[in-house]
């Protein structure tokens, strides 16, 4: 019988670039549109059926939401062609993260997936995550969501053999980040404020050329599990702790097996074992170009594909051409 592990090794891993391309090649035909729920729209149908014509027995574990919030590719939807048969594989995944940047063709917009074997990614719910990340060659243990932003700078600072005023680090442009700007500007960090698309700010710590050093600040629990699963492929350290608005969410994480609602949860609690990550830009950003339309009907794609076990990372220039595949 073939394992999960050896269909992640051997098929997923180039399928899922297929599963991004068409994602993003769908959600491009609505850039600068203005209209979000297109373009969201756009990337949900063409990955669904990317997915479907792969031979696994896959779950989505986190996607558009729940049964009756999403009409595809909501959390427990059953995806591929080998249902019962193949192997089984959790999904996690994201069609279009940055819909208001792609529908204002702003920066960083990506289709993501992530996908790992049975039961080793952490059905997040739909609520905030507190996040605190760093890219790899960190001693472990460098960042702790118990400490302050104040001190993780310092520690990673130290770690780099640097001073804090040279650290660099990505947050969200909310209101709800106000203190913590406040207080990072207060130690003379760089800030790079980005206006939407938390897990290509995490990811950008994995990559020297964006000189971010540091993620901080909360943003959608289940783009943390993305964002980790990425991490996980390449050494980098993740943090997270779900933040609840009310009782309805706490409700929501308690039906889905979370019971101790402070936890602090480490990479390898969200994204365990072997997992495959995979984003293919949308628009430009800088981790990932965007999709280009050119002439004759060619579109050009940007894709980045990371595999945990071995901790290859591949960088997918596609060519597609109208009227074929593959």
């Amino acid at each position: 019988m073939t394992t999960a592990s050896a269909v992640l090794d051997r098929v997923l891993v180039m399928e899922m670039v297929r599963v991004t391309e068409a994602a993003a090649i769908a959600a491009s035909t609505l850039i600068g549109r203005g209209d979000e729920k297109a373009a969201d729209a756009a990337a949900v149908e063409a990955m669904r059926a990317a997915l479907n014509e792969l031979a696994m027995d896959g779950t989505v574990v986190i996607g558009e939401g729940e049964r009756d919030e999403a009409p595809m590719l909501y959390i427990g939807e059953k995806v591929g062609s080998a249902q019962g048969t193949g192997p089984k594989i959790d999904i996690a995944l994201d069609p279009l993260e940055g819909t208001t940047i792609t529908a204002k063709a702003g920066p960083n917009a990506l289709a993501v997936l992530a996908v790992a074997e049975h039961g080793n990614l952490l059905n997040a719910p739909d609520v905030y995550m507190d996040k605190l990340a760093c890219g790899p060659g960190y001693p472990p243990g460098v960042i702790d969501l118990a400490k302050s932003p104040s001190e993780n700078v310092r520690a990673v600072a130290m770690a780099k053999g640097v001073q804090p005023d040279e650290i660099i680090v990505c947050v969200l442009d909310r209101p709800r980040h106000e203190s913590l700007i406040a207080e990072l500007r207060g130690l003379g960090c760089g800030i790079m404020l980005i206006p939407d698309g938390d897990v290509a700010g995490v990811i950008a710590t994995t990559n020297p050329d964006t000189t971010i050093d540091m993620y901080m600040g909360s943003g959608g629990a289940p783009e943390g599990v993305l964002a980790a699963a990425a991490l996980r492929c390449v050494g980098g350290q993740f943090k997270g702790r779900l933040l609840f608005r009310n009782d309805d969410e706490r409700s929501r994480a308690r039906k889905w097996g979370i019971e101790d609602l402070d936890h602090i949860y480490d990479l390898e609690e969200l994204a365990k074992g072997d997992c495959i990550f995979a984003a293919t830009g949308v628009t430009d950003g800088s981790l990932l170009d965007g999709v280009k339309r050119m002439k004759g009907g060619l579109m050009t794609t940007h894709t980045v594909v990371m595999r945990a076990s071995s901790g290859t990372v591949r960088w997918v220039k596609g060519e597609h051409r109208k009227g074929l595949r593959g």
